[in-house]
């Protein structure tokens, strides 16, 4: 059957230039050998070879986007000329490969002229979306400044996908000192993605914004789980706050989330009740997993037919305006 991955990264030789520091170094030689490819190169290979990784597992088109820290680690110049690089390198990909390749676009966050520009010169070439890894110098998406990014994204009917950063500089020292293994993607990553929601929330983005779409990966970073008890501490806070929308209104109407890195039965069942099939969409995390992990997964799933069609692909064919042959709507 037709897969449509979203959360799949790259790198560039700029961007590793500046990133791959020797604790990034460490934890990718010991994340490589527990899944069996070298995910340095394979973050590099945006060609012939990434698409063999996706046919020897009947992936059919992967959404490209940069690796975290993406540019939020990043400011002034340096960090729209990651942005631009990698938005150039993913769109050579996707004109060489348009039938395997969509791309997300990166944003140089800590200047929003800047990323308001290169948002729509990359909407204009094709770019279904933006990602962003996390928090911009320890400033949350819900801070005002952003707020110009969800009214383009809105009006360009594109989603803006939060993936995972480090946590938060405050969070670091107090939660994680000591064990640093746990500040990523074992816990920290999950922190930091669902914070970011929760604020856009609360903050009344969504009351402000209430067509836009926001994506997260790892089945929701933990919030289909927790929604109920969350919903029952806080409606006193929506009312305080004057939202209109009420949380559980946000979780189904401008939330999305994806099976990235989180190949759990369980955990796929809880967030299929809470979201609905419509909400849920399918990804590896590739090359940061593997994509036969992925697959399997998913094939393994007691899903009607229906519903893994959704999942596979038509629920980010039509969230991205993707057409059956690959080309954009």
């Amino acid at each position: 059957m037709t897969l449509i991955a979203l959360e799949e990264h790259i790198t560039t030789p700029l961007h590793k230039t500046q990133t791959f520091d020797a604790t990034r170094q460490n934890w990718y030689r010991d994340r490589s050998a527990h899944i069996g490819h070298d995910i340095e190169k394979e973050l590099l290979e945006v060609g012939q070879g990434r698409i063999d990784a996706m046919d020897a597992c009947d992936i059919t088109m992967q959404v490209l986007s940069l690796t975290t820290p993406g540019t939020q680690a990043f400011t002034g110049p340096l960090a729209l000329e990651l942005a631009t690089d990698a938005n150039d390198r993913m769109a050579v990909a996707v004109a060489q490969y348009p039938a395997r390749f969509r791309a997300f676009a990166a944003l140089p966050t800590s200047d929003v002229a800047a990323s308001l520009a290169e948002f729509e010169r990359n909407i204009e070439r094709g770019f279904v979306g933006a990602l962003v890894s996390g928090h911009t110098s320890g400033l949350f998406l819900d801070d005002r400044k952003f707020w110009p990014l969800f009214e383009m994204a809105q009006a360009r009917d594109v989603p803006i996908y939060i993936h995972p950063g480090a946590p938060h500089p405050g969070l670091m020292g107090s939660y994680f000192s000591g064990f640093e293994d746990l500040a990523r993607p074992a816990w920290g990553f999950a922190m930091d993605a669902s914070m970011h929601f929760l604020r856009l929330l609360f903050a009344g983005v969504f009351d402000a914004f209430p067509r836009l779409k926001i994506i997260l990966g790892h089945l929701g970073e933990g919030l289909p789980f927790g929604l109920d008890r969350m919903v029952d501490h806080t409606s006193y806070v929506s009312t305080r706050r004057g939202l209109r929308k009420s949380p559980r209104d946000c979780f189904r109407e401008n939330l999305f989330i994806t099976t990235s890195g989180a190949f759990s039965a369980p955990a796929f069942r809880c967030a299929m009740e809470v979201m609905g099939e419509d909400n849920i969409l399918f990804s590896v995390d590739w090359p940061y997993e593997s994509n036969s992990a992925g697959t399997r997964f998913f094939e393994k799933l007691e899903l009607a037919d229906s519903t893994r069609e959704k999942v596979g692909w038509s629920n980010a064919a039509a969230l991205l305006r993707i057409e059956p042959n690959g080309a954009c709507a």
